[in-house]
């Protein structure tokens, strides 16, 4: 059983940057690939970006690459995605998730706990 929560969620103006985390219980945290999705009112739940168990390996949806670095510390059990270049079409309410699986993991099927989300609000 894995539990997170997301912090770090905040209104920001366009260009600016923010980092959020998510922290986990369980003493397996390590042994999960890692991703961050998003969902906007009136949208469906998006991937953004995933990073493998070891944090060698990492994964972004189109829309942010280039903007946005996920990132881990295992020893810290946390999980962080770095959002720079913010623009206001990122914002969201931002989910973690878990998943027991390898790849890509970019479909929200893959995942098997999430977080309570985090809101992000980009003004223009």
């Amino acid at each position: 059983q894995v539990q997170l929560v997301e912090s770090g969620g905040a209104l920001v103006q366009a260009g600016g940057s923010l980092r959020l985390s998510c922290a986990a219980s369980g003493r397996t945290f390590s042994s999960y690939g890692m991703g961050w999705f998003r969902q906007a009112p009136g949208k469906e739940r998006e991937f953004v970006a995933a990073i493998s168990w070891r944090g060698d390996n990492t994964y972004y949806a189109d829309s942010v690459k280039g903007r946005f670095t996920i990132s881990r510390d295992n020893a810290k059990n946390t999980v962080y995605l770095q959002m720079n270049s913010l623009k206001p079409e990122d914002t969201a309410v931002y989910y973690c998730a878990a998943s027991g699986r390898s790849g890509q993991l970019q479909w929200a099927s893959e995942y098997y706990y999430w977080g309570q989300g985090t809101q992000v609000t980009v003004s223009s």
